[in-house]
């Protein structure tokens, strides 16, 4: 029985390592992310995971699938992996001096094919952002790809002058809520 991560995410592989999960392969879902008109973020990040998971257990039967996603919203609305400077400063301007929740869904599959999920939502503040900060935070680099245009192991960290929830769950992970969903599909976290 192998564990399969459905992710190309480095920062999910680095926080898997961190409760002692070593995955025997990495095999991203590679499906549409693309929210529903309407969705909700909660539902969008639960759906995600779901999904993810599910695309990927079919690859690989008979074994332990995780699948995870990160969703970064402000009220109702989904923020995007930031694709381009303009995208991540866009998002840092909406979350500049104000709250924000990341909805982070871990789903495992065991080897049977039962699905559990876990769902941690956690809320980040930030405090008002100067055009100037937001300028050297684009120049880093360090918001590609990141839901909400940032990286809160990074730089923007300095930045949260509130955090209530799961540090790990904003990374890309919740680590109480994946290791207890790893016990339960009979993965040996020693």
């Amino acid at each position: 029985m192998k564990l399969i991560l459905a992710s190309a995410s480095p920062r999910r592989l680095q926080l898997l390592q961190r409760i002692g999960a070593e995955p025997d392969q990495v095999d991203p879902a590679d499906i549409d992310e693309s929210p529903a008109r309407g969705e909700l973020p909660r539902d969008y990040a639960v759906r995600m995971a779901r999904e993810k998971a599910e695309a990927v257990c079919a690859r690989h039967p008979g074994n332990i699938v995780l699948g995870a996603d990160t969703v970064v919203a402000a009220g109702r609305r989904i923020l995007p992996k930031a694709e381009t400077a303009d995208e991540a400063e866009r998002c840092l301007k909406l979350l500049s001096g104000r709250r924000h929740r990341v909805y982070s869904t871990v789903t495992v599959i065991d080897s049977d094919g039962t699905a559990r999920h876990r769902l941690s939502s956690t809320i980040v503040a930030f405090k008002p952002l100067s055009r100037q900060e937001i300028e050297t935070y684009l120049s880093t680099g360090e918001w590609e790809g990141k839901a909400g245009g940032y990286a809160i192991q990074g730089r923007a960290e300095a930045w949260v002058r509130f955090l209530s929830g799961s540090h790990s769950g904003v990374i890309g992970l919740p680590l109480f809520e994946t290791r207890a969903l790893l016990e339960s599909a009979g993965y040996d976290l020693g």
